[in-house]
């Protein structure tokens, strides 16, 4: 968790639905949008000062990974051709872009009870050897280390077409959503998160409307405490 709330920061804000308008504005809108727009607008609220990079992985898709680029990428950057440097340009603006983040929120629908391929796109550019994780084999007893420096924290804001899907829920085991993310970010150094979810989109029934209201009430409180607008309680 951010530990100075005084020090000028910089969110990076993730959108990764296929729908691109959110569902306070658009009929069958996005929820993930709505919900990362609304932790985005009053984070900015509460510390104007704050930097924002947004990165829509929906509207403009990074590459998928190749053979050209694992290639490039497993190169030592001083031996690489102009080639492979010119294959990891995008790579890198997007491993910049988090390297430079103290918080980065990303708004995620479940998609098939996973993340969108676009999204795990984006984790395999910035998942990086060398920039975002360190590999020596002769390191004992662990060879691989995370590299982003502590004191970052990742916030996923998810939508689910059915319900029970949280911790102890009927679908619970079905969900690997927060795991397609967590897993491989805390792999970097991203070790705190937070998830906050909208259940029954397709349903679209009054308990539609009251996961949206109970989200949108937890996004406000998850703000205010990590921005020091109110006191520290688990999430």
């Amino acid at each position: 968790m951010l530990t100075d709330r005084t020090a000028v920061r910089r969110l990076l804000h993730i959108d990764a639905s296929a729908r691109l308008g959110r569902s306070d504005e658009v009929a069958h809108g996005s929820h993930s949008r709505r919900l990362s727009h609304r932790f985005v607008t009053r984070r900015q609220t509460l510390r104007p000062d704050d930097g924002v990079i947004r990165r829509d992985v929906s509207a403009c898709p990074p590459a998928m990974i190749d053979q050209a680029w694992i290639d490039a990428s497993f190169t030592p950057p001083d031996r690489r051709t102009s080639i492979q440097s010119a294959r990891l340009v995008e790579s890198d603006a997007l491993t910049a872009e988090l390297l430079a983040a103290d918080l980065l929120v990303i708004g995620v629908p479940m998609y098939n009870f996973g993340i969108p391929s676009q999204l795990k796109a984006w984790i395999d550019n910035v998942v990086r050897v060398g920039l975002t994780f360190g590999f020596d084999r002769r390191r004992r007893p662990e060879p691989y280390w995370p590299m982003l420096p502590a004191g970052r924290s990742v916030v996923i804001l998810t939508a689910r077409g059915d319900y029970g899907y949280d911790p102890g829920g009927r679908l619970a085991h079905r969900n690997v959503v927060e795991a397609g993310v967590t897993i491989p970010l805390n792999y970097i150094g991203l070790s705190d998160s937070h998830t906050i979810a909208v259940e029954y989109d397709e349903f679209g029934d009054e308990r539609l409307a009251a996961s949206i209201d109970s989200a949108e009430r937890a996004i406000d409180a998850l703000v205010d405490r990590l921005t020091g607008a109110a006191p520290d309680h688990p999430a």
